[in-house]
């Protein structure tokens, strides 16, 4: 491997990291976060550079976009990831055996992390915090539409570290090349986990090519199901936030499901987006509750979008499974909770999902039945987030089910060994 010997350096300084305190690892979260916002035109120059060679088009580009207030955000949720409680040596279990063998299972870090991500310059900032409150070095492996403000980010970083003694190992940025990411994904002995973010292709691609350990952050296929009981105004609310708050992230709404008693309501809930510009694309009960109501620019025939869509890409499976990243949604109409249960089950990606409804016995059963990291009742899919959840940054939203699922934060990122204390003990 041509980044063996970069490989083999983060992990010496991981080990380094075990040495700090969690007073000490506090202070250096704090001074990266005052350096955020000290050197914020320098950052916002640097990533303007990747921005100058992106079309504005691109679902892409808000992702890969920074501004002043993004980054006041990203300071600030690296300021609350420094007063959270440490997630390491915490005891998880505490028993002693009738032999008297006294066990502990306690929180110890991965070691080192691997992270691959898109055009995501948040994305450096949020790993290097959490993997150092958590003691974990980190790898970063961004892409190379973003490479100019990831390096940017690195850079001021390693500033920090430095001038507190740390050794700037502990986060290391892998050039924006393919064959970095093959090395990476084949770094047994060096990287403990890695965790892809991005879209599906990306994920698949990781996945299926990883030697090391991986934890999906998998591809969000959001729906909103509106019952027949559920509030209109409520609704419409919760339908624009979903969709409309920020269209290239992984809760934003891919598809609302009406129950088709509330079709003539259709009009309302839509509304917002319409205000948005929101392209629709609705199956033919929908579409019918729509015309005239909804601009005849922004409405589509799901089954007509869907021809296009297969046309454009051979590969494209059903338009009912997209997720979008942009101010597109698709709407279907079901006669039944059951029916919106199922067509979750079918292609939803077990993400995130609501419903809106006041039905007690529908809430209930929609949450017992849903398959997903995050089940909303009566609230926007947009809340699944790590800093939303009190959990300080995120590393990502884990879909699978072995280990972390949902947004993964502090204790995601650790692990745990058995401490076992004897007095000579010997076994049978």
């Amino acid at each position: 491997m041509e980044l063996k010997e970069t490989f083999q350096k983060v992990k010496a300084a991981s080990k380094t990291l075990g040495l700090l305190t969690d007073e000490q690892r506090n202070e250096i979260l704090q001074a990266v976060a005052d350096a955020i916002i000290a050197e914020t035109p320098a950052l916002l120059k640097a990533n303007a550079e990747d921005l100058a060679k992106m079309d504005k088009a691109n679902p892409l580009y808000d992702r890969l976009q920074l501004t002043e207030q993004r980054l006041q955000d990203i300071a600030s949720d690296m300021r609350h990831v420094s007063t959270l409680p440490s997630p390491l040596g915490r005891v998880l279990k505490d028993k002693t055996l009738e032999n008297g063998l006294h066990l502990q299972r306690v929180a110890v870090p991965f070691g080192v992390i691997g992270m691959i991500y898109e055009a995501r310059p948040n994305v450096t900032y949020d790993v290097f915090s959490l993997c150092f409150k958590s003691g974990n070095a980190c790898v970063l492996k961004g892409g190379k539409d973003a490479n100019a403000s990831n390096s940017a980010g690195v850079e001021l970083i390693h500033r920090v570290l430095i001038t507190f003694g740390i050794d700037p190992n502990v986060v290391t940025l892998l050039p924006a090349t393919h064959e970095a990411t093959g090395e990476m994904l084949n770094a047994v002995g060096y990287i403990d986990l890695c965790i892809p973010r991005g879209g599906k292709k990306l994920i698949n691609f990781v996945r299926d090519t990883a030697k090391v350990p991986v934890i999906e952050t998998g591809a969000g296929v959001v729906h909103c199901y509106f019952d027949k009981d559920g509030d209109l105004e409520m609704g419409k609310r919760i339908i624009t936030n979903a969709k409309c708050r920020r269209v290239s992230v992984c809760n934003a709404l891919d598809c609302l499901l009406i129950h088709e008693s509330r079709l003539s309501d259709l009009p309302t809930l839509c509304e917002g987006l319409a205000e948005k510009q929101t392209k629709i694309h609705a199956d033919a009960k929908a579409y019918e509750a729509l015309k005239g109501h909804y601009p005849d620019t922004l409405l589509y025939k799901a089954e007509e979008s869907e021809a296009k869509m297969k046309e454009a890409d051979a590969n494209m499976k059903s338009i009912w499974n997209t997720e979008w990243l942009s101010m597109q949604m698709g709407i279907k109409t079901v006669v039944s909770e059951d029916e919106a249960l199922d067509h979750i089950a079918t292609y939803g990606s077990g993400h995130s999902e609501s419903i809106v409804s006041n039905d007690e016995t529908a809430q209930k059963k929609f949450q017992a039945m849903v398959d997903a990291a995050c089940v909303y009742v009566n609230a926007p899919t947009s809340f699944t987030d790590g800093a939303q959840f009190g959990l300080g940054a995120e590393i990502g939203i884990s879909t699978q089910k072995l280990g972390a699922r949902g947004p993964m934060a502090l204790e995601e990122i650790t692990t745990y060994k058995w401490l076992i204390t004897g007095q000579g003990q010997t076994r049978a």
